[in-house]
């Protein structure tokens, strides 16, 4: 029994390695799990890295191929467009939630986080910026008070990351996207569901459309 735990431990720390290796870029868009090549990264026999891509299989970043093993999901512009548009209307829905239940302190947490990207934007800081980006995120679907809005949007939200940083790339996108940011904020401050609904619908859009300009 405590070797079982020790092994579901193992895997779970090689597939969080595995998810950070992905969402960062050092393993790329259809890049192939080399199994013998990541045991001599990661330290850890071939057992736990293949009970790991099974895991990151289901939560949509690698593929698996039949006698080729697996690789490093590459979605087709038909995905990608489909999960924005989910992605825009779960956050409509959680800002809009958020706009009618946020208390004092939530609010300034969120304007506390549009500064400090900002401060990212001013001194180029365009890796933490990326990160406050989905932790901004993440934490209105958190704040939303829905468990399965969190859930879908997170799970969502994995997908998408493998196409982001494509997007927020130099000081005008972050600025643009970040102007964004504080109109939602803005919305939530005033309690007003529809402009937040509104705001973080279009914010998806747009980053769609500026996923397409990449193209």
């Amino acid at each position: 029994m405590v070797s079982a735990r020790r092994e579901r431990s193992l895997t779970t720390i090689v597939r969080d390695r595995l998810e950070q290796m992905i969402l960062q870029g050092e393993l790329g868009a259809g890049t192939r799990l080399n199994e013998q090549a990541l045991s001599k990264v990661l330290g850890v026999s071939r057992g736990p890295i293949r009970e790991a891509a099974r895991l990151l299989e289901r939560d949509g970043l690698v593929a698996s191929v039949a006698n080729q093993g697996a690789f490093v999901r590459q979605l087709s512009i038909e995905e990608a467009l489909e999960l924005y548009d989910l992605r825009a209307v779960i956050a409509g829905y959680a800002c809009a939630q958020l706009a009618e239940r946020a208390s004092a302190v939530e609010k300034r947490e969120m304007r506390e986080m549009v500064e400090e990207m900002d401060r990212c934007i001013t001194t180029e800081e365009e890796a933490r910026y990326f990160e406050l980006n989905l932790a901004f995120h993440d934490r209105i679907a958190e704040l939303s008070g829905g468990r399965r809005t969190l859930e879908l949007y997170t799970s969502l939200g994995k997908e998408v990351r493998l196409l982001r940083r494509r997007v927020l790339r130099g000081t005008d996108s972050l600025r643009f996207s970040n102007e964004e940011h504080k109109q939602i904020v803005a919305a939530i401050e005033d309690g007003d569901a529809p402009a937040a609904r509104q705001a973080a619908e279009q914010h998806h859009i747009n980053g769609k459309r500026r996923w397409l300009d990449t193209l």
